[in-house]
């Protein structure tokens, strides 16, 4: 199974053209968005080329392979113009064998310092931060897309999940790191 996975796009136009030319050439089975999806948020400037009804009409075109959850910036107002659903605050998704447990990663018991028991060789996807990470620990690997639209670390980017392996890339599909449940540190980063 091949997913792509973005986070905090907070309905920058640009960046979600940008993010659907790569699930294009990803050609991924599912898409999944961990949160902030149409709305920059009060503590957020406004992102370049900021037009949520845009984003809006290329989200709803992902609707068939999207997997969504609420970000603390997403409302049900959000959920009244998206064509999927994203008011979950967690959601599970069983890939090759392994957990996936998504989440925007802002609520206690649901952030990466704060995770819920999972078992190991299974991961914790979360976005929130706009930072990427990805890290093993006990067993569980800790993924963070990063931002599409306002990256706090200096590239905007989004993940991949295929065969059992995550990889961290920036909007043009440069690999910026990679890992998996191999017990080697993540490359790259």
């Amino acid at each position: 199974m091949k997913l792509l996975i973005a986070s905090d796009l907070h309905g920058a136009a640009p960046a979600v053209r940008a993010l659907d030319a790569r699930v294009e050439a990803e050609s991924p089975d599912r898409i999944v968005l961990l949160g902030d999806l149409l709305y920059h948020g009060p503590r957020n400037d406004l992102p370049e080329g900021y037009a949520p009804k845009e984003a809006l009409a290329v989200l709803n075109g992902w609707s068939a392979r999207a997997v969504a959850v609420r970000g603390n910036c997403d409302a049900e107002v959000d959920q009244m113009v998206l064509d999927f659903p994203c008011l979950a605050d967690y959601a599970l998704v069983e890939a090759d064998g392994h957990m996936l447990y998504l989440t925007h990663g802002h609520l206690p018991g649901k952030t990466p310092d704060d995770p819920p028991a999972l078992p190991p060789k299974s991961a914790f996807l979360s976005g929130h931060t706009h930072v990427k990470t990805l890290e093993e620990r006990d067993g569980v690997l800790f993924v963070n897309p990063g931002s599409a639209s306002i990256p706090k670390d200096g590239s905007a980017s989004y993940a991949v999940y295929e065969h059992g392996r995550f990889a961290l890339k920036a909007l043009d599909g440069r690999t910026l790191a990679e890992g998996g449940w191999d017990g080697k540190p993540a490359s790259g980063l």
